[in-house]
């Protein structure tokens, strides 16, 4: 026997009065939240760049701020910025396509587990590798150059990090990783007959790769391209340990200069380069919708192949060695400097006489490290879940209503995306500045929340959206049909399925908290300091050893998150 039901209209359906009232209340709310995370960090930025005095002061409006950027100096600094970001994506771009090739079409050996190690870098925060590399490549008295004068027996400096080449190097090992993740998928979902054929009709190995594989692989090439050379625009903590020093500056140093660097810090000067910078990264997305939109390369069709492999005979060790070699470069050196000269008195010089548990003493007793790691942590976690809590909201709106005024909420979702976080900084210093002194923001943990909150979202609403679309609205009619209410269907139903996204997304933002500096330097205060702001103001401070204890207790977060990511969340996944 049949039974017709008669099912709401639209899908899905709210209680009635929360229908009535609760939407347009609900959508305000969010256009609101969502537009002081991102139009009003804008719009101080528009405001302090034509402000004479520092934020809270009063002053007068002129255009000497943008006046003052049309120097040589200043195109200098543009120019660098361009071309280190240029430069440093071009060689990530064809170091991750040849490590993604390796893992996801040839016979390397233990694929799976160099897929893992090669992604390790990505979630480790700069500051850690940056201070570690410091500390290795130093021209007089780095590790690598004490090595290999003993080893040589020459007084030549064999790697120098403070310099063009060790800036690049540097951002690459970020660079390399977030490309690769993007691109070995890809590789797996190409139809290998295409190849196949190519090879057929007389074509060489290189042409084949050249021709098909690395032409179907053009729109993800192009598009993590753009988004590493916009991620290199906006790098700072590259630039600040190896290029300032060296007196290479780019925008976001510069910026950081112009703040908390001089006597009498330039506010206006710094704001117009922001919103300068601001103008770039709009132009820069732009240009990636206009390069990619409406362009067609289908790699997965209808018809039916099996994923093989390359064979490739005694060279798949040497494909072996070369991800072994990333993985070392970029995370077992990097590390092992870190306990080395953790256990030292000074780094750079290690006879057993200068062996000492000292700085792991003063670390442990320092109430500042202290302070900063609860600060860290329950930033990451109130961070974390308040993020994907408005990610998930956004995504619901956008994914799974057809209300009005869901465009201008996916809209304002993604402006933070084009802000960097020195960007975003600055325009919440003035932002949280200027409010009443009924509001007090400015200097509390809260900034930090904030600013952490609208760097995440746009990450946030992706991954949670893309979870949506995968859940057809049939299950939801089911459960109304059954006589769930609203809540029990989006608690039961829509949540309870897209609760893995939600928790890989949790991750993510977590990582991101605990590796962000950028913002976290302009915005914090005494007391509400966080441990990659710690490690700067100890690094600058001439207490490198200190950092590198700091360092591994960051290293260990890290490594117990990660392995939350790959084994729980995993298992939860699979018994979905």
């Amino acid at each position: 026997m049949t039974v017709a039901v008669q099912l709401p209209t639209s899908t899905p359906v709210l209680p009635r009065g929360l229908w009535r009232w609760g939407r347009p209340l609900g959508m305000t709310a969010l256009v609101l939240i969502l537009g002081f995370l991102s139009l009003y960090p804008m719009a101080m930025l528009l405001y302090g760049s034509l402000h004479s005095a520092p934020p809270g002061v009063a002053g007068e409006f002129n255009l000497d701020g943008y006046i003052g950027l049309l120097t040589a100096r200043n195109a200098q600094i543009l120019l660098d910025t361009v071309l280190l970001s240029f430069v440093k994506t071009i060689l990530a771009v064809a170091l991750a396509i040849l490590l993604a090739w390796i893992v996801a079409r040839t016979d390397t050996p233990a694929r799976g587990t160099l897929e893992i190690l090669i992604t390790l870098p990505f979630f480790i925060p700069p500051i850690l590798t940056a201070t570690a590399w410091a500390m290795l490549g130093n021209a007089q008295v780095g590790t690598i150059n004490l090595a290999w004068r003993w080893l040589s027996g020459s007084d030549s400096t064999l790697v120098d990090v403070y310099s063009w080449g060790g800036v690049v190097w540097h951002m690459m090992q970020y660079s390399t990783p977030f490309m690769f993740l993007f691109i070995v998928d890809a590789f797996r979902a190409m139809d290998p007959a295409l190849e196949e054929s190519s090879r057929m009709s007389g074509a060489s190995r290189w042409q084949t790769f050249w021709r098909i594989t690395f032409g179907l692989m053009l729109p993800v090439t192009t598009s993590a391209f753009i988004l590493s050379f916009i991620r290199g625009i906006e790098s700072f903590e590259s630039p600040v340990f190896f290029g300032t020093p060296a007196g290479i500056t780019v925008i976001t140093t510069e910026i950081y200069d112009a703040i908390t660097q001089r006597a009498q810090p330039d506010y206006q000067s710094a704001t117009a380069l922001s919103f300068a910078a601001l103008g770039l990264m709009f132009l820069l997305l732009l240009g990636q919708s206009r390069l990619l939109g409406g362009r067609s390369f289908a790699t997965v069709t209808g018809k039916g192949y099996a994923p093989n492999v390359t064979r490739l005979g005694w060279m798949r060790w040497v494909t072996f060695g070369i991800c072994v070699l990333f993985f070392l470069l970029t995370v077992a050196l990097p590390v092992g400097q870190l306990i080395l000269s953790s256990f030292f008195r000074f780094f750079g010089f290690y006879q057993a006489d200068m062996l000492t548990f000292d700085h792991y003493r003063s670390v442990w007793g320092n109430e500042t490290f202290w302070r900063a790691m609860g600060n860290t942590l329950l930033l990451g976690f109130l961070g974390a879940t308040a993020t994907m809590t408005l990610g998930g909201i956004v995504a619901y709106v956008t994914t799974r209503t057809k209300w009005r005024g869901r465009r201008l909420i996916d809209a304002l979702a993604w402006l933070p995306w084009m802000m960097p976080g020195m960007v975003l900084g600055i325009g919440f210093l003035w932002g949280f500045a200027t409010l009443p002194h009924g509001i007090p923001i400015y200097g509390t943990l809260l900034a930090l929340l904030l600013a952490y909150v609208a760097l995440g979202t746009p990450i946030a609403v992706r991954v949670t959206s893309a979870a949506y679309q995968q859940i057809a609205t049939d299950i939801e009619e089911c459960s109304r049909v059954h006589g769930a209410n609203w809540w029990q269907t989006l608690g039961r139903i829509l949540v309870a399925l897209a609760w893995p996204a939600f928790a890989v997304g949790w991750v993510l933002i977590f990582f991101g908290i605990m590796r962000e500096l950028s913002a976290s330097i302009l915005l914090y205060a005494p007391g509400t300091e966080v441990l990659s702001v710690v490690m700067l103001k100890m690094w600058v401070g001439g207490k490198p050893e200190e950092v590198s204890v700091i360092g591994l207790v960051m290293l260990v977060m890290v490594v117990v998150f990660r392995w939350v990511q790959l084994k729980v969340i995993k298992k939860r996944i699979s018994t979905l």
